[in-house]
């Protein structure tokens, strides 16, 4: 559907039963999950889907371990559940990856391997392989690029990865496949209220500048780290006030190429100098280096790293990789900033140990505010959020899982999809079953850079909602996450290509602007 098919059928559609406002994680999974249940649902994005946290994460779908650590089972326990149900739906876009923990210190291996037995017990059936002790000869050949000096051993465990920005992406097009309605570039300005409770939204196609009236029995700011902003918005209508829900954190990851740890295996080291978790991940080819935990107070559309982080990973990386690690070996650095849930009796400036768990509350006027979570349990709380309508008697009693088969993704409905390996370079691999539709565009067999083809623009723009060049380099490929100089490299040939597919504002240089907040300078 064209974006100006969407628009008519937005300005034709009386009254939606969900109105969800934010198309990352969260708004996505409630849009699917509620669709799925027959719902008529649109969802509004003021940027792309997953612009903002939901495409920098850490690229793993995972229960926890640093969870468990913190005494927290029934949150582990979900979100292994949740591990396990992901794999299972994406597998052209999520696989299990074996993690090593190594042990320089002799009573480590015991230590750390007694919780993740524990893990294993709590996955159950879930369980994506077991735990083992390994001795240190075992651990260098499962991970060669590691410092021999000290090593006494370790640990090998399981959990996931995925392609964020990309599962994102499918989430809207099933989504769409079960009627709702999806528009990115489309921004909220305005919430209108009748006898105190909300009604309608405005909002106004980023692009054209026309505006929108939007009706819906249930309004949802799934917004992440900027849900006060809209809480805010609400409550002025009403004239009562707002008490902050999120305490915003900042992680940031470093790229490397693939040669500073070589093999198929993920580093996790569980208590860094400051007591932080460092994991070394190979992604894409790559490896990812992350991440950290900083308070800010700002909210920024791409925020920066500061200096002392970049530091920290590179010292820390430094300590566990054979091969010297410099700032000229950064390929990209990008940072995302997660939604974490306040406690107002927390009184210290840490966010370590704040709630990765969810928040869901329903405001006076019946605006509905989701927020907090990871990737791993993206669809449990959709569930809950659905689950908060139905209580306060904005939507009917519906059915989630049971009795319903979820929907197929796009991209894995043959029941024979295979799954990937995410450790190798980006390619056609991660379309799944729709690879032969990608293959039968125009310029399939033209390559603009590793793993992105012209071809695979083509398909961005007519079947991923796709409308610029950062769209494009940063989230249907993930060239800029990867390396961010070969994207700026190939970022102009991509224009061309959206000039060609009718994209009206395929904004180059705003697209070398933000690329360069990824490069590392020396």
């Amino acid at each position: 559907m064209t974006r100006k098919a969407l628009f008519q059928r937005l300005a034709e559609t009386s009254s939606f039963d969900i109105a969800i406002i934010g198309g990352g994680a969260t708004g996505l999974g409630v849009a699917l999950e509620a669709s799925s249940r027959g719902h008529k649902v649109v969802l509004l994005d003021s940027h792309d889907f997953a612009k903002g946290t939901s495409s920098r994460s850490t690229k793993l779908v995972h229960g926890g371990v640093r969870y468990l650590a913190q005494g927290n089972v029934s949150l582990v326990r979900e979100a292994l559940h949740e591990r396990s149900v992901l794999l299972q739906d994406a597998p052209h876009l999520a696989q299990p990856i074996p993690f090593v923990m190594p042990s320089y210190r002799w009573w480590e291996t015991w230590f750390y391997g007694s919780g993740l037995k524990l893990y294993d017990f709590l996955a159950g059936t879930h369980g994506l392989g077991r735990t083992e002790f390994l001795t240190s000869q075992e651990v260098l050949s499962r991970m060669p690029g590691l410092r021999p000096q000290g090593l006494h051993g370790g640990v090998q465990y399981w959990d996931g990865q995925f392609d964020d920005a990309r599962f994102a992406i499918t989430l809207a097009r099933t989504a769409a496949r079960e009627g709702a309605l999806l528009i990115n570039y489309c921004a909220v300005t305005q919430l209108q209220h009748a006898s105190g409770r909300l009604k309608t939204l405005v909002c106004e196609d980023g692009e054209t500048g026309q505006a929108y009236e939007v009706r819906a029995k249930c309004v949802i700011n799934a917004t992440g780290v900027w849900v006060d902003q809209l809480r805010q918005l609400d409550a002025d209508a009403q004239g009562v006030p707002v008490t902050p829900m999120v305490t915003p954190s900042q992680g940031v990851h470093l790229v490397v190429d693939r040669g500073f740890l070589p093999g198929e295996h993920a580093l996790l080291v569980p208590k860094t100098v400051d007591g932080r978790v460092l994991f070394a991940v190979p992604w894409l080819g790559k490896v990812i280096l992350g991440t950290t935990d900083t308070p800010r107070s700002d909210m920024p559309r791409e925020p920066q790293p500061f200096e002392d982080e970049v530091a920290f990973i590179l010292n820390e990386s430094a300590r566990y990789l054979s091969q010297p690690l410099g700032r000229s070996d950064v390929r990209s650095v990008w940072v995302g900033l997660r939604p974490l849930v306040k406690r107002t009796a927390e009184q210290d400036h840490s966010t370590k140990g704040l709630s990765r768990e969810h928040s869901v509350s329903v405001s006076r006027s019946g605006l509905v505010t989701v927020t907090g979570g990871k990737w791993t349990t993206y669809r449990a709380m959709a569930q809950d959020v659905l689950a908060q309508c139905e209580a306060h008697q904005m939507l009917p009693a519906t059915a989630s899982d049971l009795g319903r088969d979820r929907p197929r993704f796009m991209g894995a409905q043959q029941t024979h999809t295979a799954p990937v390996s995410l450790t190798q370079p980006q390619g056609l691999h991660l379309y799944g079953d729709e690879q032969r539709q990608v293959e039968q565009l125009p310029g399939a067999q033209h390559w603009l850079a590793a793993g992105l083809s012209e071809a695979m623009v083509r398909f961005a723009v007519r079947h991923e909602y796709a409308r610029n060049v950062e769209d494009v380099l940063a989230r249907r490929s993930r060239l800029l996450f990867l390396d961010a100089k070969a994207s700026m490299a190939v970022a102009a040939q991509v224009a061309a290509i959206l000039d060609e597919e009718g994209c009206t504002k395929s904004e180059l240089k705003d697209y070398l602007l933000v690329a360069k907040g990824y490069v590392l300078t020396p």
